[in-house]
């Protein structure tokens, strides 16, 4: 026989229920099933929620198996952060003192630190949402990135448990989400495409795609965006979903592999009253289905408030209040300051708090306090420890209860390994293997291309435009020595124009760089994947750009070597292009700012270009800047495409009298030019006639110190430096977005 007791709070609103089984053997599972739908019912009738408790949040779950979800409890004591301040270098910092030999005076010297959390304890459970309120600088979204593991590893002192065990990082990257507080959602994909590539990757390859699709679309309904599951996302220059939608969209992405913790930092921002309400609604109804929610919110309003469940209030890194909102009342009327009737509780709270932080005293009287009535709730057992209810999983490890959850339906993305054992925790660490990651990356992101061809359009055109001029400006040039010097200034033109038209690419990676941070860093897919798909989709954009610029410039111009000239011509501005592409992608994955970024990347390239051997021989470079000139990615194809064209040794570009071009005797007529010629015939002892072919081009590539590499090896270096430069991109991707506070 099982007796339900509701256990009353401080001022009599029922807050938390315990259930007593005299003989819990004799009672079947249907029988318990209904007692906690009942005792769920009534909490549902006490915060207002007109919702159905048990309405199924995932339609693959039956009733049953969200009566006998395992039970979880988070619990953190003492959490503690400090920041260091740097001091501000003053012009009395730049005058040398004498060394004090005081050492209580010398230990002032050391740098100052900033407290950002002060032993913050608090704990929740499964199917509550314990929200974290107080004012801007208050320590709420550091108390949050401390509970999902998102301050480095030794800058945080404390304990944060789950089920009374020490949380892992690789445990909770699992089974855990993160929702930022921007809404970082590609804008070109609708609604339904956005939570249908999510679950491409956090759900497992196992999964039927028809079952992904019907997740979605239960998903969509859960979340009350159906009505606009056809609409893209929209940014400032397209027309989308609005705020409060895009909200719940960036909550649908990190629950759609079902986690059983769900951190929020500040959901409702910058959201309507009404789009507010709605999405707390959705978070409870997520806390339901047997997840844990915490979130960090600024000033909720009565509605949201009669959604929550538990609530710290922080003031400046320390806690002033832990516990219910119906204890909210009690509280203050102890402290001193009763609510008046008919006001917001939170609203008065946080004004009081305010006012305090002004004071002389600061809010150190209301932190003491709150201490003093916790020590004393505890002593007259008005807030017992959470511990988990009776379960159909009684005394499991943490593992073992995560494993029993994922057989019970949670944690989607763990069905597979964990069907297997019902007793261990074998959840992988990334729900597909890199081909199906690579493949799904290029398909978000070649859909997303698509509906900005605008984008694709400029590059081409400036592409054209700039082979147009190139062609109308070096039209049909001939094979004098001023020719010669036209083709080097083209060549050496052109091969930088590559480069420079690739930077072009790199506000992508900076677009993209939060969404890449959130996505990975609760593991939905790996960095070498998206750097994989990065160069993949990028690749034939490249090829259409380099046959374009080809077609404009090599008969236009009247470069030579024929079809296999004008392949390996089209081979090495292709290559040109990913070598400019991969060092902007790498340069995008240092610098933080579009803005930065384009200021590098043009002064690199233009070094790059004076060390080319355009501007300055190579045998000229002084030996301290001889190893510049070996970086330069625009040595390699300005040397490869000199090959191409002065490689056919049939081929003169210098015959008698044309010796005196570029020179002062240029100027002079024929005839003296031809006596001159015989002049220089005679004391030569040789003979030169006008026809006589002095100038070949293997002498030009003397001339321009182009004799180390073949066209070949250029062309492969060339690719080489792309490649290069995709492997830096990934370090990069792998060192610094760990998406950390140190």
């Amino acid at each position: 026989m099982a007796r339900i007791v509701a256990a009353d709070d401080d001022d009599g609103t029922q807050q938390f229920y315990s259930m007593e089984l005299n003989s819990i053997s004799s009672v079947s599972d249907s029988t318990l099933g209904q007692l906690l739908k009942n005792v769920s019912d009534v909490r549902k009738l006490a915060i207002g929620d007109e919702t159905p408790v048990h309405e199924s949040f995932n339609q693959d779950h039956d009733d049953d198996n969200l009566m006998r979800t395992v039970p979880f409890v988070l619990s953190f004591d003492n959490l503690t952060y400090n920041v260091s301040i740097r001091q501000k270098l003053t012009f009395r910092d730049l005058i040398p003192r004498r060394k004090t030999e005081d050492p209580e005076i010398a230990q002032t010297v050391a740098p100052n630190t900033k407290t950002l959390l002060n032993n913050i304890s608090g704990e929740t459970r499964d199917g509550e949402i314990m929200a974290v309120l107080g004012a801007s600088g208050s320590g709420k979204s550091t108390l949050i990135d401390a509970l999902a593991n998102r301050i480095a590893k030794g800058s945080l002192k404390g304990t944060v448990k789950l089920n009374g065990e020490t949380l892992q990082s690789r445990t909770l990257k699992v089974i855990s989400a993160y929702v930022m507080q921007d809404d970082l959602l590609f804008p070109m994909l609708t609604v339904e495409e956005t939570l249908m590539f999510a679950a491409e990757f956090r759900l497992p390859r196992s999964l039927p795609k028809s079952k992904k699709k019907l997740r979605v679309q239960t998903l969509i309904e859960q979340l009350g965006i159906k009505n606009a599951a056809k609409t893209i996302i929209g940014d400032e220059g397209h027309r989308g979903i609005s705020g409060g939608e895009r909200r719940r969209v960036s909550i649908g992405i990190d629950i759609i592999h079902d986690p059983i913790l769900l951190f929020l930092d500040e959901p409702t921002s910058g959201l309507d009253s009404t789009s507010a309400y709605m999405v707390v609604k959705v978070l409870k109804r997520i806390a339901q289905s047997g997840s844990i929610v915490i979130i960090s919110i600024h000033q909720p309003s009565h509605r949201v408030l009669g959604l929550l469940n538990r609530l710290i209030f922080l003031s400046r890194g320390n806690t002033v209040f832990s516990g219910s909102p119906a204890s909210l009342p009690r509280f203050f009327a102890e402290f001193g300051s009763p609510i008046p009737e008919n006001e917001n509780r939170t609203e008065f709270a946080l004004d009081l708090i305010r006012e305090l932080e002004g004071s002389a005293g600061g809010t150190r009287g209301l932190v003491e306090f709150n201490k003093k009535w916790q020590e004393m709730k505890k002593e007259n057992n008005r807030q017992p420890p959470l511990t988990p209810p009776s379960s159909p999983y009684p005394n499991l490890t943490l593992k073992e209860a995560i494993a029993a959850s994922i057989s019970r339906g949670k944690l989607v993305s763990g069905g597979e390994s964990a069907a297997s054992s019902a007793t261990t925790l074998t959840v992988p660490a990334f729900a597909n293997p890199i081909w199906i990651e690579i493949s799904t990356l290029s398909k978000r992101s070649m859909l997303n291309s698509r509906r900005q061809p605008e984008l694709f359009g400029i590059r081409l055109a400036s592409v054209v435009i700039t082979g147009f001029i190139l062609a109308t400006v070096f039209w049909r040039i001939d094979n004098s020595p001023k020719g010669v010097q036209e083709r080097l200034g083209f060549f050496a033109f052109a091969m930088s124009t590559m480069f420079y038209t690739c930077a072009e690419a790199l506000p992508v990676f900076l677009q993209e760089r939060y969404i890449f941070m959130r996505e990975t860093a609760y593991n939905a897919y790996r960095r070498s994947s998206y750097v994989l798909s990065h160069a993949i989709v990028a690749f034939p954009s490249l090829v259409f750009l380099s046959v374009a610029f080809a077609a404009t410039t090599f008969w236009a111009v009247g470069l030579d070597g024929g079809p296999m000239g004008l392949l390996f011509y089209c081979l090495i501005i292709l290559a040109s292009f990913w070598a400019g592409s991969s060092f902007v992608t790498f340069l995008s994955g240092i610098v933080p700012h579009v803005m930065l970024g384009y200021t590098i990347v043009v002064a690199i390239l233009a070094y790059f270009l004076l060390f080319s051997g355009f501007f300055i021989n190579r045998n000229r470079i002084p030996d301290y800047w001889i190893w510049f000139h070996y970086m330069s990615l625009v040595k390699y194809p300005y040397e490869a495409v000199l090959q191409n064209e002065f490689s056919d040794p049939t081929k003169c570009f210098v015959r008698g009298v044309q010796i005196f071009d570029n020179t002062p005797l240029g100027v002079l007529p024929e005839g003296m030019k031809l006596r001159l010629l015989d002049t220089v015939s005679r004391s030569l002892g040789t003979t030169i006639s006008s026809s006589t072919c002095l100038t070949t081009g293997a002498d030009i590539l003397t001339q321009q110190g182009v004799t180390q590499l073949s066209k070949w090896n250029c062309l492969l270096i060339t690719v080489g430096f792309g490649f290069f430069f995709r492997v830096l991109f990934y370090f990069c991707l792998l060192l610094g977005s760990k998406n950390k506070r140190r």
